[in-house]
């Protein structure tokens, strides 16, 4: 599975840190998709980025940063077809993945320290999608959003 990493300023030091963390993992590909300082940049244009990879990609996921999460969350979230999810602990990482099949992962870079970014990280990765009831509203979501 590819993972695409995309950030504002606000976040490139987590970023970093998730993708030399991600490294020790078998079978995954990270690919970094930018930005790389501190230098104020624009997230929506970083999120449109990673949106259109994953889904150009079935089956590969993207995790998007900025300082709160809020921004790049609502950017990302304009894209059909992307469920990204903005998570603050354990709990909310793993029920989006179980629950809404998020295929990117949100996180604040200067909310969100990097040993709960690493536990939410992994979680995410490693929680099956349940189906069954949550499927019906996914698939209310993908209905309406090519209604607009």
């Amino acid at each position: 599975m590819r993972i695409f990493f995309a950030c504002d300023h606000g976040a490139s030091e987590l970023k970093q840190h998730l993708m030399a963390y991600l490294a020790k993992r078998d079978r995954v590909e990270l690919v970094d998709l930018g930005c790389d300082g501190t230098t104020s940049v624009d997230y929506p244009d970083y999120a449109a980025t990673l949106c259109k990879a994953v889904l150009a990609s079935a089956g590969d996921r993207g995790v998007l940063l900025c300082g709160t999460g809020i921004g790049i969350s609502i950017a990302a979230n304009r894209f059909a077809g992307i469920r990204a999810a903005l998570c603050h602990d354990a709990y909310t990482a793993r029920l989006c993945r179980e629950h809404n099949d998020a295929n990117v992962l949100v996180l604040g870079g200067r909310t969100t320290g990097p040993a709960v970014a690493e536990e939410m990280l992994d979680l995410w990765l490693d929680t099956p999608y349940a189906g069954g009831r949550h499927q019906r509203r996914l698939d209310k979501i993908e209905s309406n959003a090519r209604e607009v």
